[in-house]
């Protein structure tokens, strides 16, 4: 609970009750209301359709629909359940409830924060007024109007967020058991999630189609004279025989050219080079053209994750992260929006900023206003922008690492997009050259060449001094970089001060980074902008996708699980399919369709819909999964990746296989790599001898945790026989083990004694190395071969000393500077689990595709800023805490009720 006695005071004597979703914005809004109101805090979802079996009430489980918690039959009707640890939450709620003559609910004002008041008000059940209080910054103005002005509650909203949630549930828990049956156990098939790893695989492909050209250009230092300024400047070969010299961006996927274009090779680019040597050169027409760049947009969420990714290297994740925390901090406005309209107290705030930071010469005469080109964009919210009348400069918020480099991001960003125009001008001059000696090329034989050079001043910077926008492709100019050009007229002779000829190859599409997918997902209108950080977080999780650097790379079960899905279900994964899904939900929130026809239409399907995902599953014919886990290497080795139950491996025709590299990207698994693979590998199994007790063939193998040796049992072994295990030590390997040693590791655990009281003890090696085992009491001994010499009374001693805890062992590995969060220096270091970056106080574990040695001081920071974040979860995803069956709350959705008539 918190209670304040300043700011906004109930004069009419009532109590109100104000709730909200987290614990952080409960306490800020506190701040600005007096006495007659208590804020307290949700905690995020109270309640969720089922996650597990044990989640779904006795009365439900002879039911076939529990298992969704979807009631397909009754108009789909859901299942709601309160999780245990929100139990106690409602109680405290319900009791402060009975204390108030209000109830205002104040979560989040868009369709999941309508949603989370909608099931607040079901499970309080109010029997005094409840309203909608609803803001988009937390400011004392702001409060004070969303408390004077509460409305009622938005059912379309409501179902708009609750079909949403129903057809996930129903697309998840249909499509994803196909998965485990057919490619690896535990995966997982989403509406959106599978689309996005379409994309990344889609991009993944075109590369390992992709087939270089190769081509040759030439760059020209030509002088103006000396009184020019500046005396040098760059020129390129345009023109050679009146035929445009081909560049990278003629050529096709395929290496092919566009036809008409003369393509140098490295002698043809030599020869014409050292005729340009000794040729003349003259200016034949120059071209200058006003210079003009409007400013950008303030920021919407998609944009926000895009420039953060870009300029501060932060994951989208990240991004929505420290988002959250200035807007519950009061300092910035709601950050899930696709609206870069700004009010007039923003346009106010924004144009002040200018006046005082830049001077009246940079603000336009008329305030700026955006039109948000996002399709079904909520125009009703703004833009991400700074909180408040007058905006707080990032120096004077207090605000210090991520938050303040987020923050200043977003407040550049807004005020810039209230300034002038930059101006200024391009110039394109062509230079015609002439030599006397002719150069073949082509067929052809040349003695002239047409140059050109190109330039951009800019005269007055306007918006660019305080904000430059980044780009995803690396060779893309910036709006505010200069090329002077001298000032040069028709006709005037210039000469060359040096030439160079230079070969390229054409390069492969880029691989997607989170900022590029993040904008492919929003033109292709597919998911929201409030999703996608979650989107990428899950296919990262699901092992579907791997970082190299900032490029998103797919993983090979990603190929696997995307054919079966584009072979068996391609319109669950078709773009423009999703896409229409998400206009639906669109129109829902605006009242222009009904949740019953769409999700009718998704899951029994209909004449104009087609068919729909419960035909699309039970009429699913047989599946070859192990054709669609191969994917045979270009050539003719024979040689084929296949994607197993344990892993990744390449297998070529006579049957040796070898383990592919798990942060291998696909398209660097070449024929000729895969055959070195195979040629480096450890046998899978080599046989040791015959054990003289049983007579049964011991070998040496790998299995998915580590080497071990086994019997190998003959097919009509007597019933209850099993074969002996036991893994190598880690001193031994499968090349050096031998069938002595195989015979001491299959005898384990060996007793050893017994002690005073009675108990066995046994000596046995295990995953952190040798102990002793007596009952539940473990103690770790010195050697490996102290597990075959310790004798009883040894043992009796060890267990009569006091028990100490094992530590840690953890070496550091690398220094990596310090945390620009926290100033504490970060190491890499091994610990049992594995390698993690720390900084004295917060641990995060390297993901296994990263290696300890490349991690880089950005990526630590940004691996340790996730860690010790607070997850955004409290409006988010609803908690997965579960507990034994019987200890939910349920109650089935009424679907036509007084509180909410439109959910049919």
């Amino acid at each position: 609970m918190v209670r304040t006695s300043q700011a906004t005071t109930a004069q009419d004597g009532k109590r109100r009750l104000v709730i909200v979703e987290s614990p952080t914005k409960a306490a800020k809004i506190a701040s600005y209301l007096g006495p007659g109101y208590e804020v307290e805090s949700s905690r995020g979802h109270v309640r969720d359709l089922p996650r597990a079996a044990a989640d779904v009430p006795a009365k439900y489980k002879g039911e076939k629909w529990a298992r969704t918690g979807v009631n397909v039959d009754k108009d789909f009707e859901p299942l709601y359940v309160v999780s245990t640890d929100k139990k106690s939450t409602l109680r405290t709620l319900k009791e402060k409830l009975k204390e108030a003559d209000e109830l205002l609910l104040a979560t989040d004002g868009d369709r999941e924060g309508e949603a989370i008041a909608w099931h607040l008000l079901q499970e309080l059940k109010p029997k005094v007024p409840a309203k909608r209080m609803v803001f988009h910054e937390i400011t004392p103005q702001a409060i004070r109007e969303a408390v004077t002005h509460p409305r009622e509650l938005d059912t379309d909203l409501v179902d708009a967020q609750e079909t949403r949630r129903i057809l996930d549930r129903l697309y998840g828990y249909e499509v994803s058991p196909v998965l485990w049956k057919k490619v690896q156990p535990r995966l997982s098939a989403g509406r959106v999630q599978s689309v996005a790893t379409r994309l990344i695989v889609d991009r993944e492909r075109e590369r390992m189609r992709f087939i270089p050209a190769s081509y040759w250009d030439i760059t020209a230092q030509l002088e103006a004279g000396a009184e020019a300024q500046p005396p040098v400047f760059k020129a390129r070969l345009a023109t050679v025989a009146g035929r445009r010299l081909a560049q990278g961006r003629d050529f096709d996927a395929n290496g092919q050219l566009k036809s008409g274009l003369l393509v140098l090779t490295e002698v043809g680019a030599e020869s014409l080079a050292d005729r340009l040597r000794g040729a003349t050169y003259q200016v034949s027409q120059v071209d200058a053209k006003p210079y003009t760049r409007r400013p950008y947009a303030p920021f919407r969420t998609t944009t926000l994750q895009q420039e953060a990714g870009r300029k501060l290297g932060f994951t989208a994740q990240r991004t929505m992260s420290v988002a959250q925390e200035l807007y519950e901090a009061g300092l910035i406005t709601y950050m899930r929006t696709d609206s870069v309209t700004l009010s007039d107290q923003a346009i106010n705030a924004s144009r002040d900023q200018v006046r005082d930071l830049f001077g009246d010469d940079y603000l336009p005469p008329k305030p700026r206003l955006y039109d948000s080109k996002v399709k079904n964009a909520q125009e009703a919210h703004e833009a991400i922008r700074p909180a408040g009348e007058r905006f707080t400069t990032p120096a004077m918020s207090g605000l210090v690492g991520d938050q303040r480099r987020l923050y200043e991001l977003i407040w550049m960003r807004t005020v810039a997009s209230q300034m002038k125009d930059a101006q200024g001008q391009t110039v394109t001059a062509q230079i015609q050259a002439q030599w006397t000696e002719a150069v073949e090329l082509d067929g052809d034989s040349v003695t002239a060449a047409g140059l050109s050079a190109a330039g951009r001043t800019i005269s007055f910077l306007g918006f660019l001094k305080a904000y430059v926008e980044s780009h995803d492709d690396p060779d893309a100019i910036d709006d505010d970089a200069q090329a002077r050009l001298p000032q040069l007229a028709a006709g005037q002779a210039v000469s060359a001060q040096s030439i160079s000829a230079d070969g390229h190859e054409t390069r492969p599409p880029a691989r997607y980074t989170e900022p590029s997918l993040v904008a492919k997902l929003e033109e292709l209108e597919i998911g929201r902008p409030s999703t996608y950080a979650t989107i990428i977080r899950t296919i990262t999780a699901r092992d579907y996708v791997f970082k190299k650097g900032s490029a998103l790379v797919p993983t090979w079960l990603a190929f696997a699980v995307t054919r079966l899905l584009e072979e068996h279900f391609p319109k669950l994964v078709d773009y423009a399919f999703t896409a229409t899904l998400e206009t639906d939900l669109d129109d829902i929130a605006r009242g222009d369709a009904r949740r019953l026809k769409v999700l009718q239409d998704f899951y029994l399907g209909s004449p104009k819909a087609g068919t729909g995902l419960h035909d699309l599953v039970s009429e699913l014919g047989e599946i070859d999964a192990r054709r669609l886990s191969s994917f045979p290497l270009p050539g003719d080795a024979g040689l084929v990746v296949r994607v197993g139950k344990y892993g990744t491996y390449v297998e070529d025709a006579t049957g040796r296989r070898a383990n592919v590299p798990e942060d291998l990207p696909p398209d660097e698994l070449t024929s000729d790599y895969a055959t070195e693979l195979l040629d480096h590998s450890t046998p899978e199994e080599r046989e040791l001898g015959v054990a003289p007790d049983t007579g049964y063939p011991v070998v040496a193998k790998t299995g998915r945790f580590g080497p071990y040796v086994t019997e190998v049992l003959p097919p009509e072994k007597p019933k209850g026989v099993k074969a002996r295990t036991g893994s190598l030590f880690k001193s031994m390997s499968l090349d050096t083990v031998t069938l002595d040693d195989a015979l001491k590791l299959m005898s384990l655990p060996r007793v050893v004694g017994q002690d005073a009281d009675g108990q066995t003890i046994t000596a046995q090696n295990g995953p952190y190395g040798p102990y002793c085992k007596k009952g539940t009491d473990s103690r770790p001994l010195p050697s490996e071969e102290a597990i075959f010499t310790l004798t009883e009374a040894e043992a009796r001693e060890l267990y009569a000393q006091p028990k100490t805890r094992r530590a840690a062992a953890t070496t550091a590995l690398r220094e990596l500077g310090p945390d620009p969060a926290t100033g504490a220096t970060m190491t890499v270091k091994a610990g049992r689990f594995g390698p993690y970056v720390t900084d004295g106080t917060t641990n995060a574990t390297l993901p296994k595709t990263e290696s300890p040695e490349e991690v880089t001081p950005e990526r630590a920071a940004e691996l340790l800023a996730e860690k010790r974040a607070k997850p955004p979860s409290t409006r988010g995803r609803a908690k997965s805490s579960r507990g034994k069956a019987g200890t939910k709350t349920a109650t089935k959705k009424t679907t036509k009720s007084a509180a909410k008539p439109k959910a049919g």
